[in-house]
């Protein structure tokens, strides 16, 4: 990697808020003393997967929304505002990241989340890419631990070394999630993009109208 490549996979952007005090202070308690980057890339991602909640209700396709200080702050994001804390955590330690999109077919939600969005499919789901070992690897945080339980899912586990992808089969050999269209990788959060298909493929724009009712009280009604 280049100077140039190594400077804007590092540096701060308006979401991606590596120099904010807060991801700065979430990021030294979540490394303690990991001295590695595999090592403190690895911790990164169990402390995002983990400690914040996924809840794909609360979708807020703002810069304030989707800053990775909010997902701190309220301790749940989407796989999207994931993705971005931990890219955020990484670029903190100078550790280049950058964020990956694909879009995807999950088998597995909730049933107002299939009234709602008419399809299976997840558009613009995220993850991050993390430079570790002189190479780029994927690391998907959005489903925390306690989630992946409820669901009978296969928690997504993370070495630093090779790709942390969805199942696509859960614990009981059910179909899980499938990877139907790669959108690339991004140096900054491409909001526009992802507002423009959620606004033509889903209805909405900025934000869901589903953030008034409860994912984790439908997760545990329906499983």
């Amino acid at each position: 990697m280049n100077k140039a490549e190594y400077d804007e996979f590092t540096r701060p952007t308006r979401t991606i808020e590596s120099t904010h005090a807060d991801v700065a202070g979430f990021t030294r308690h979540l490394i303690g003393d990991a001295a590695s980057d595999i090592e403190q890339a690895v911790r990164l991602y169990y402390g995002v997967r983990d400690l914040i909640r996924y809840d794909p209700y609360r979708i807020d396709l703002t810069v304030e929304g989707m800053k990775a200080s909010a997902a701190l702050a309220t301790r749940h994001g989407w796989c999207v505002s994931k993705a971005v804390l931990l890219a955020a955590c990484c670029r903190s330690l100078g550790i280049p990241a950058r964020l990956g999109f694909a879009d995807v077919r999950n088998h597995l939600s909730t049933e107002r989340m299939r009234q709602r969005m008419r399809t299976d499919i997840f558009y613009w789901h995220g993850y991050t890419e993390i430079w570790l070992a002189a190479k780029w690897v994927k690391a998907t945080p959005a489903f925390n631990l306690e989630l992946c339980e409820r669901f009978r899912l296969l928690p997504l586990e993370f070495d630093g070394q090779t790709d942390s992808l969805y199942h696509p089969y859960d614990s009981q050999g059910n179909r899980h999630m499938e990877y139907v269209n790669h959108r690339g990788s991004y140096s900054d959060l491409p909001m526009e993009e992802i507002i423009g298909t959620f606004r033509e493929e889903y209805g909405f724009a900025e934000r869901s109208d589903m953030a008034e009712a409860s994912f984790d009280e439908d997760v545990k009604r329906e499983h």
